[in-house]
């Protein structure tokens, strides 16, 4: 394998239309439609962070799922039908597979501890179930787990400033 100029791909940084990109096919990686969402809200909240990594030909590498929601509203609106691309000129597609699985293997897993420790302090910091939920991607139900609160108390925060139902058909529901 040559030697990777570590600097080149950034160099390489521009907006394309994404109708000029394509999948590539041995991506094993598969997202869920609720992680699709999760990314999409992603991309609005924090902007579009991490460019999709190409072929010179547009063969995506890494960055298909990105790729994916830039084409549903509204980031397709948003972003006016282009996405942010780097292009690598891999030796062989060898190396494009290498690219792939490296890529999404690196973005490793949540481990439960500290997922616990960042609910907790989002809730410290008086962030609301609903918007814990929405910004992190979890069911009500991930949150309550990952809180260490009890049962009434994760109720008593979930129904705080909700009227038009009783407290007694909350505990039925559960």
């Amino acid at each position: 394998m040559a030697e990777i100029d570590v600097f080149g791909p950034l160099s390489s940084l521009h907006w394309i239309d994404r109708e000029k990109l394509h999948a590539n096919d041995y991506n094993p990686n598969k997202v869920s439609e609720e992680n699709l969402q999760l990314l999409t809200q992603s991309i609005l909240t924090n902007g579009w962070t991490l460019p999709i990594v190409v072929r010179p030909d547009y063969t995506i590498i890494d960055g298909f799922h990105r790729w994916t929601v830039s084409g549903r509203e509204p980031l397709l609106s948003k972003l006016g039908g282009k996405v942010p691309v780097v292009i690598v000129n891999h030796d062989s597609e060898a190396d494009d597979i290498y690219g792939t699985i490296t890529h999404n293997r690196a973005r490793g897993v949540h481990l439960l501890e500290p997922m616990k420790a960042i609910v907790r302090r989002l809730i410290d910091e008086g962030k609301t179930v609903q918007e814990i939920s929405k910004q992190l991607g979890m069911k009500p139900e991930e949150v309550f787990r990952l809180s260490d609160f009890s049962r009434e108390d994760f109720l008593a925060m979930m129904t705080e400033g909700v009227t038009g139902y009783s407290r007694a058909a909350i505990y039925k529901k559960t």
